[in-house]
């Protein structure tokens, strides 16, 4: 169908869209790229990324708290560009420009002309939620495009009618399954929508058996992997949710101001408002609905308040075009002066929230109360070259035979990536799917270097622990004095102690 087919929802054929504003946009993604990448090196791997640096080492369909696709990502940034914070950053920093493409096109499935999805595209790239996602690579990295990849093929359905974009969006789903499973709150958010305000005509089509089946197709490796593991992403869910719930759903609807900008809500809201009301975009309202829809969910399950935050990008897309004509009215020059001040304020408070811009010793405070992913991205070097020393307290002819464990991923994929300078072995543990990657040898019969808090398993299958080495750098993240302990050997072979010492939180 053609851009002036008629569209379910509508009784009249829809207008030619507006011109794609490929010079604005475009300069909008370079200035993005040029900042991300030359703050990509500062501070340095966030903990999730070493994660991410050694589940892409061992490729698999799955594992026990995420699907492949970024640690696949991370695998392939690091082979094509270096195996350093910005060489795995540039996955990161690709997914944003992409998103940020995809938003001004969202804007201009809308109706949005030049100044809307150049607004678009600049809110989107300057906001603090996409500034920390494309810092460093997440999850929510890829998560981000590709829920806006598939709201803007769903407006593409909507809009014109054809039911072969179902195609592609069974695509784009099943690629998004393989990296969150989150991708459903996104599915039973919009279908729920579809269903009250329609156009329910979308899912009476051949071509929606299709698009499922290509989802299908594409998720049935994730599912197997985790069917033949017992589900294990279900039992990590389960403990996020039992333990960050109760404080998610408290803090859910003030982070929705605060996690853009909250400079920017007067323009979502406006989008929220124009897809509801318009008469010419009846047939995007569901867009309307499913944002707090989500939000219901996600509440109800106890999940972060920054899942929801792709759909509000979509309806920053949607208030870009009123926005612009606000700017336009009476009173132009104090409203745009107005709007000026609040742009200002709104980026350098997205920025030094989003990006490495203050020295590390400025963290501490505000801007960890919100990001505090800027000080896990510190550190590490530092904790590795503490564990050396306390390595080197172990008699050499003891050390052929001992073991590093420790107690989360984060510590662990550290000494893999900076322990060889520093003279150590790998390190094991048992902390999410590094359980899968061991036990030591059961010729390993030495004594055990413990990073991390001793959990009481650990204290069962060791004949008894001294603490060493205490991790003090001053530095304002997770790991600021983490013990360190030397324990007498495990009191049975590794290969019969491990399952009781793995752990998911």
């Amino acid at each position: 169908m053609d851009e002036t087919a008629v569209t379910p929802g509508k009784t009249a054929p829809s207008e030619v869209l507006p011109r794609f504003a490929a010079g604005p946009v475009a300069a909008v993604v370079l200035a993005q790229v040029a900042v991300l990448t030359a703050l990509s090196g500062r501070y340095g791997f966030h903990r999730d990324e070493l994660y991410f640096l050694a589940a892409g080492d061992r490729p698999a369909w799955g594992y026990v708290d995420q699907p492949p696709i970024t640690p696949l990502l991370a695998r392939a940034a690091t082979e094509l560009f270096g195996s350093t914070p910005a060489g795995l950053r540039v996955a990161a920093t690709f997914c944003g420009a992409v998103t940020v493409v995809l938003v001004a096109l969202v804007a201009r499935e809308l109706g949005g002309g030049r100044g809307a999805q150049t607004l678009a595209a600049a809110a989107t790239a300057l906001s603090a939620y996409v500034l920390v996602v494309t810092h460093m690579l997440s999850t929510n990295t890829a998560d981000m495009l590709l829920w806006t990849a598939i709201a803007f093929l769903g407006l593409r359905l909507l809009r014109t009618g054809d039911g072969r974009w179902w195609l592609a969006i069974g695509a784009a789903v099943g690629v998004t399954f393989a990296n969150k499973w989150l991708v459903l709150v996104l599915l039973a958010a919009l279908g729920i929508a579809l269903l009250v305000t329609g156009p329910r005509a979308v899912f009476v089509s051949g071509w929606m058996i299709g698009g499922v089946a290509i989802a299908a197709a594409l998720m049935a490796p994730v599912l197997f992997w985790q069917a033949g593991h017992e589900f294990p992403m279900l039992t990590v869910a389960g403990g996020i949710s039992a333990g960050d719930g109760p404080e998610s759903r408290i803090l859910f609807v003030p982070m929705q101001l605060v996690y853009l900008s909250p400079f920017l809500v007067p323009v979502w809201a406006a989008g929220l408002v124009r897809l509801w009301r318009d008469p010419d975009l009846r047939w995007a309202r569901a867009y309307a609905l499913s944002y707090p829809v989500a939000c219901v969910i996600l509440v109800l399950v106890g999940g972060k308040p920054y899942y929801a935050l792709p759909l509000l990008l979509i309806l920053l897309a949607a208030g870009a075009e009123p926005t612009v004509r606000w700017l336009a009215g009476s009173g132009r020059r104090l409203r745009r002066a107005c709007a000026g001040v609040l742009a200002v304020l709104g980026i350098a408070s997205s920025v030094v929230i989003g990006l490495p811009v203050l020295p590390a010793s400025a963290l501490a405070g505000p801007v960890l109360a919100v990001n505090r992913d800027q000080g896990e991205q510190l550190g590490w070097p530092e904790l590795t070259a503490t564990v050396a020393r306390a390595w080197q307290r172990i008699p050499a002819e003891r050390r052929r035979s001992a073991v590093i464990l420790t107690g989360n991923y984060g510590q662990a994929g550290a000494i893999e990536r900076f322990g060889a300078g520093f003279g150590l072995p790998r390190p094991y543990s048992n902390h999410m799917s590094y359980a899968d990657w061991g036990p030591p040898p059961d010729t390993l019969t030495g004594p055990v270097l413990y990073v991390g808090k001793l959990r009481p398993e650990a204290r069962a299958v060791f004949g008894g622990c001294e603490r060493v080495a205490v991790q003090d750098n001053g530095l304002p993240n997770g790991e600021q004095g983490t013990d360190i302990s030397l324990c007498a050997p495990p009191s049975a072979p590794w290969s019969r102690i491990w399952p009781r010492l793995r752990h998911f939180y």
